[in-house]
């Protein structure tokens, strides 16, 4: 029975490396790039979208156009996914005490790129020789763990919408509660909240700003003063006591964010 190509993400910044990899993967059958970024924060999306088998990990991102100048966050977020890629990390440090620290990180093997025999089909191989079959039930249980994440996200955002009287019958309801769940789990998305409301939802954006403003105005009317600035911290524009739709729903995804 033939072996499936092995997926790997690459998580690089340099260019010519990036096109060294990619000229070094064409060349084999064991190898399939499933993404190239330059970015950390990237690298976790396409980690819970790609699935991979393995990660070739460029510890310094000093030239990425988002995201951090080191994968050390990354290593962190990968951890609580509860995803178990094969990780190995290519580098120009050479430090004992660095590399001690990205194995308590989940690093299986790390490749220092200034040795004479570096080169990134030197990595393949070691992917490859490290290889664990993928299982069914791998890929389950990192779809199960994000599915669970996003309903606490959901019940919260609930909750906290309860709480300052804007409730489940209203029209603007969803559409609060579903961007205040697109904020906090796309921040460096490139379309709009509206953008994703009206796709979502079928809806024009002048109705969902309607629905939106006249479930915030429902709210701060059944809603004791008291409760409203209990639960609701942030200013409100003076004139109409009100916050805007973008004010409310900014605050709800960062107050959420902190309590989960």
């Amino acid at each position: 029975m033939d072996i499936k190509p092995m997926k790997i993400l690459v998580v690089e910044d340099d260019l010519d490396e990036c096109n060294r990899i990619i000229e070094c993967a064409k060349k084999r059958k064991d190898i399939e790039l499933v993404a190239i970024t330059d970015s950390d924060v990237d690298a976790i999306r396409q980690v819970k979208t790609k699935n991979p088998d393995g990660i070739m990990l460029d510890l310094e991102l000093n030239y990425s156009n988002s995201g951090s100048t080191d994968s050390f966050g990354f290593l962190e977020d990968l951890k609580r996914l509860r995803y178990n890629p094969i990780v190995i990390v290519t580098t120009h440090v050479n430090s004992p005490r660095t590399y001690e620290i990205l194995h308590r990180n989940g690093v299986e093997l790390i490749l220092y790129k200034g040795h004479p025999s570096y080169t990134p089909n030197q990595a393949f191989n070691r992917f490859i020789s490290l290889r664990r079959q993928p299982t069914t039930l791998l890929e389950n249980s990192i779809q199960t763990e994000l599915k669970n994440e996003e309903e606490k996200i959901s019940d919260c955002i609930n909750n906290e919408l309860d709480l300052v009287g804007i409730t489940q019958n209203l029209k603007g309801r969803q559409y609060i509660h579903d961007a205040i769940l697109f904020l906090i789990q796309n921040e460096n998305s490139g379309e709009s909240i509206i953008q994703y409301l009206t796709r979502i939802h079928k809806k024009s954006s002048s109705t969902i700003t309607n629905g939106i403003q006249n479930a915030i105005i429902h709210g701060w009317r059944v809603s004791a003063i008291e409760d409203l600035e209990k639960y609701y911290t942030a200013k409100v524009n003076y004139q109409t006591g009100l916050p805007t739709p973008m004010e409310l729903i900014y605050y709800y995804a960062s107050k959420v964010k902190k309590m989960v």
